[in-house]
């Protein structure tokens, strides 16, 4: 037998005692060290070692209830303003419900063991633990529909595009209430961030378009845009001799939208590209369902989504978003200086014509 296998050249498993005063660096990096934790571990050293190289166009994918438990204020906005994240594909429902904290709308901490038709009866609306009045939904949707109203508004337009205008308009909103801490869609305007959704129809937002097209609003999403558009990010970013990352929390159509970008540019567009260098995702899926929320980064490869030669840089962490998203932003701001923001949203048309000028230029 051999001496010592190469398998056990790995580091030992021997952490000290947790004292008091241990920050989130000492945690992840000296007692995160095997299972789910150890893949939190691994996905932080991706994260701030390779991912966050100035070289490097983030894009983030965000579903499930995150911003109304308070994610948007305490991690994303931080992320993006340090640089750490480039663009986003978001659910609809995470922008809106986002939207409550600037307009001073409450949302509570609650019980998931309460009796929804008492509820109901008092005009309480429950996202699991998160309790907050009827009536937030009905200012909010008021704030939509009155903003749709505006010039700014009457024309098709991508959901990047209507997402700047309205991060805007919350902007301004909230320096008129005196809300010090924005939005996700505030500070993605002031950041130059793209922000998709992959579903505007699904959604509150959605819905208030819905109704302001009823009242012959010349406002619509124009989706083909939504796909070139995200596409053309990643595509400028390979160009350059960049690397594109993926930042998956959850699953679902966000993550999908993300993820199709690659087959867009080499399946449809027929554009030389071999995927996403840098693969990271926190879901609580399982794989062998079929769902895509559960789909592996390998699996990611046989559609050309991953690029085959980096699926050493892919991680895979199954646990809650609303956990792994505060340690891992909290590591990341720790370790890494804020870099550069590439204000992505400011040169958006332009990265649109260069992929239509080169994807026509294949046709002859």
């Amino acid at each position: 037998m051999p001496d010592k296998s190469s398998f056990l050249k790995g580091p030992r498993i021997a952490p000290d005692p947790i004292s008091k005063g241990y920050d989130v660096v000492r945690l992840v990096d000296e007692t995160f060290l095997a299972y789910n934790a150890g893949r939190l571990h691994d996905a932080c050293h991706l994260f701030t070692k390779k991912m966050l190289d100035s070289g490097v166009t983030v894009g983030m994918s965000l579903t499930g209830a995150m911003t109304p438990a308070g994610i948007g204020r305490s991690c994303i906005v931080p992320l993006m303003r340090a640089g750490f994240v480039d663009w986003i594909i978001s659910t609809g429902a995470n922008l809106y419900h986002d939207a409550h904290f600037s307009l001073n709308l409450a949302l509570h901490r609650g019980s998931p063991f309460l009796d929804d038709t008492v509820l109901r009866e008092e005009g309480v609306v429950r996202i699991y633990d998160i309790l907050f009045d009827y009536r937030v939904l009905l200012e909010t949707d008021a704030f939509f529909r009155r903003i749709l109203e505006d010039e700014a508004f009457q024309r098709p337009m991508s959901t990047a595009e209507f997402h700047y205008l309205v991060g805007g308009f919350l902007k301004e909103r909230e320096k008129a209430l005196g809300i010090e801490t924005p939005c996700v869609l505030s500070a993605a305007h002031e950041a130059g961030v793209p922000i998709f959704t992959s579903s505007p129809g699904d959604s509150s937002i959605g819905m208030n378009v819905a109704a302001m097209a009823l009242r012959d609003s010349k406002f619509r999403f124009d989706v083909s845009a939504d796909v070139n558009q995200t596409a053309a990010i990643v595509w400028d970013a390979k160009r350059r001799g960049g690397k594109s990352a993926v930042m998956i929390v959850g699953g679902g159509s966000p993550k999908n939208f993300m993820l199709q970008t690659e087959p867009q540019i080499q399946e449809v567009l027929g554009l030389p590209e071999r995927g996403h260098d840098y693969f990271l995702q926190v879901t609580d899926a399982r794989p062998d369902t079929g769902g895509l929320s559960g789909a592996t980064p390998a699996e990611a490869v046989s559609w050309g989504k991953v690029d085959p030669s980096q699926l050493p840089d892919t991680v895979v962490v199954y646990t809650d978003g609303t956990i792994a998203l505060p340690v891992l932003t909290s590591y990341a701001l720790s370790t890494v200086k804020p870099r550069e923001l590439k204000r992505l949203y400011d040169g958006l048309s332009a990265l649109h014509a260069e992929l239509r000028k080169t994807y026509l230029a294949t046709l002859g």
